[in-house]
């Protein structure tokens, strides 16, 4: 008696392809049964980097911390005020070179002042929620100009509370 040629067998009878389902294909490429996957960019060849050592998690904790941000802020505001003043003194023709001085050094501290109160906000509102999005910067935006309208009065709080709030929406879109 011979036997029946196998099916890997050359000559032999192919074996059928099982049957390609594709909405369950679907589900496990777009639906309920996809799993996401982990991105590790080690894995595609990209460049594995050394373990940090203590010294740099210690520098990379207080460049994070509120402290060294209001102060990275304070100081910004106070470059960025100054040349500001200075630049807006010099467009005014009645303006000598002693009125330019003490508008720059006027607005250098009006900018450090809102620069650090809005860091400090935002890195506090930052720490309470657990949350890094753009929330935080409009809550504190609104708490920034709340503060600085309130001196003008409870209008005017309300008022500046809408419009950092706004700008800091704005920007944080802008730049994310």
């Amino acid at each position: 008696m011979a036997a029946a040629p196998s099916p890997s067998s050359p000559g032999g009878p192919e074996p059928e392809p099982p049957a390609v389902r594709y909405s369950e294909l679907l589900q496990h490429l777009v639906g309920e049964r996809r799993r996401p996957r982990n991105w590790d960019p080690t894995a595609l060849g990209g460049i594995p980097s050394p373990a940090k050592s203590e010294e740099q998690k210690m520098v990379e904790r207080a460049m994070e911390s509120c402290a060294f941000k209001a102060a990275l802020a304070c100081v910004g505001g106070f470059v960025l005020g100054g040349a500001f003043g200075v630049f807006t003194a010099g467009i005014d023709t009645n303006e000598v070179l002693k009125d330019m001085g003490q508008r720059g050094i006027s607005y250098a501290k009006n900018f450090a002042i809102v620069g650090a109160m809005f860091s400090c906000t935002e890195c506090v509102v930052e720490s309470y929620r657990g949350k890094s999005d753009w929330k935080n910067s409009v809550i504190s935006g609104c708490i920034t100009g709340g503060a600085i309208g309130f001196r003008a009065g409870l209008k005017a709080g309300v008022i500046g509370c809408g419009g950092f709030a706004a700008f800091s929406a704005a920007i944080d879109y802008y730049l994310r």
